[in-house]
């Protein structure tokens, strides 16, 4: 099989890209056509260098020193300053997915031709991404002003030699592992190192992942909630085409769809066709107005991310066609952190809604099934615990999904006085999916066992081979621990084998 490239060249990159590079390893090189601009830029930037022109970060000091001016012999020294003393993150180290679509990402933006770096420079963020290398960056300490500008000098610092690695499962010095990889550190040249860490590549890599994941459990909360539906015997007719022409919310309409898709054919629709019941609640009848209402903000966020792909957001930026180099605010995350808490408070609905049809499941007033699904009730619990932890999680979301990007605090000497909090925006968002994917997950896991109660009724087709399948690794019901079950499944809702089972017989959802 022919291994995946990836070319960039500061317009072309879209989310499939960042997801092959980040969870599939695929390599990346620099387009050919793109090495003309990049070298013009940087002819550009030699030029102010020899002359006598003062321009920020190239020969003036940063942030409030941007009034030194700085001596011809110590450029070098400047931009190797720069990234040492930026590296000031702490917490949690970012996972090697979110990493890897960072330095991808970094790449890209430089190879756009307005940052005025050399090629070598971008050559060695790529190659320390080709070689499947790990530099040490760490989630907290971007206020998303000039971008995640610690996070960033991070990932500069292990291209100088000078950071971390996560080599082989142990922490490294970029030092040993260059050495054993053979790898020469990067020495930077004017403008070089502030061209590493002015930009938003923090949250953008956080948040296209974030993205990744959204659009796939936008299927599965179709998925899960279609499950639910068969086994509290409910209607299927608030999903009706003619009800969606009449409010085409488009979100709205494509989870309808999916709906009708994944419940035709059902044994167990038929069996109470004639029932008494006239109406569902809200958390199944509404299925298509709340998750339609997520897929459009998933969209929206979509597209502010497709333009930050390829946005160039370093600080000054170089226009070369009109010979000019302009400071700016090309950096400021503002467009990303509104994005970012808007998909955050929006995936939040979704783990609401899930933890409310799991509590029908579990009310025999409702499902018309055992409380709590239990066998032998008070003897047993059934899973009565799995509601309450998908209460707790469905409740931490809401407290994640408080908007970062309404604050703002000001930072070096009120230079920076306004901050856009991206990087938290986006970083809670992926706290939010992973809460999401579990509380699913526990719904698909009340969902299969309710329908164990109503066989050999059959749901619908897709539903049913998801049924068969998840009947192979999760055992009958009685009091024991679910963490298993519920790690299995969520590990089958992110890995997508349990949404390609169901497209496997109802075809691609949308």
């Amino acid at each position: 099989m022919k291994e995946k490239i990836v070319y960039i060249d500061g317009n072309t990159l879209v989310l499939p890209d960042i997801e092959s590079v980040a969870y599939h390893g695929a390599q990346v090189k620099i387009r050919p056509g793109a090495y003309k601009k990049i070298k013009k830029s940087r002819t550009f930037i030699e030029k102010i260098v020899s002359g006598n022109k003062t321009v920020y970060g190239i020969n003036t000091g940063v942030g409030s020193f941007s009034n030194k001016k700085i001596k011809p012999t110590e450029l070098a020294t400047l931009q190797k300053n720069i990234v040492r003393s930026h590296c000031a993150g702490v917490g949690r180290i970012l996972g090697k997915h979110e990493t890897r679509a960072m330095m991808l990402l970094r790449a890209n933006v430089l190879a756009k031709g307005n940052s005025g770096v050399r090629p070598e420079t971008i050559e060695k963020l790529l190659e320390i991404l080709n070689k499947n290398l790990c530099p040490i960056i760490y989630e907290q300490g971007s206020v998303g002003a000039s971008g995640d500008l610690a996070p960033l000098a991070e990932l500069a610092l292990c291209l100088i030699g000078e950071g971390s690695f996560i080599y082989k499962n142990k922490t490294c010095t970029a030092r040993e592992v260059f050495r054993k990889e053979k790898i020469k550190p990067l020495t930077l040249y004017a403008k070089e190192g502030i061209s590493l860490i002015n930009g938003t590549q923090l949250m953008t890599a956080v948040g296209a992942l974030a993205l990744v994941r959204a659009k796939r459990i936008l299927k599965i909360a179709d998925i899960v909630g279609a499950m639910t539906l068969e086994a509290v015997k409910g209607s299927h007719k608030a999903f009706d085409a003619d009800i969606m022409k009449v409010r085409p919310h488009p979100g709205a309409v494509a989870s309808a769809k999916n709906l009708r898709t994944l419940l035709t054919q059902s044994d167990i629709r038929k069996s109470h066709e004639e029932c008494a019941k006239i109406q569902d609640a809200y958390s199944l009848r509404c299925m298509p107005q709340v998750h339609g209402a997520v897929r459009d903000v998933v969209t929206f966020a979509e597209k502010v991310l497709a333009i930050e792909f390829n946005a160039a957001v370093d600080n000054p930026l170089v226009f070369t066609e009109k010979n000019k180099i302009l400071s700016c605010g090309n950096f400021h995350g503002q467009p990303v952190a509104y994005a970012m808490d808007c998909l955050g408070l929006a995936l939040t609905g979704l783990s609401n809604i899930s933890e409310r049809r799991i509590e029908k499941l579990m009310n025999p007033i409702y499902s018309g099934l055992s409380p709590f699904l239990a066998k032998h009730g008070g003897l047993e619990s059934g899973l009565m615990m799995v509601q309450v932890a998908a209460a707790s999680l469905a409740s931490e979301n809401k407290v994640h999904a408080t908007p970062a990007s309404v604050d703002t605090i000001p930072t070096s000497m009120d230079k920076e006085d306004h901050v856009s909090m991206g990087s938290i925006a986006a970083l809670k968002t992926e706290k939010i999916m992973s809460n999401i994917e579990k509380v699913l997950a526990m719904e698909i896991l009340c969902a299969f066992f309710a329908l164990d109660y109503l066989y050999p009724l059959k749901p619908a087709k897709p539903l049913f081979h998801l049924y068969a399948l998840l009947k192979k690794f999760i055992p009958p019901l009685t009091d024991r621990p679910f963490n298993r079950d519920l790690a299995l499944i969520d590990e089958r809702i992110r890995d997508n084998s349990l949404l390609e089972a169901v497209e496997k017989i109802s075809g691609p959802l949308l």
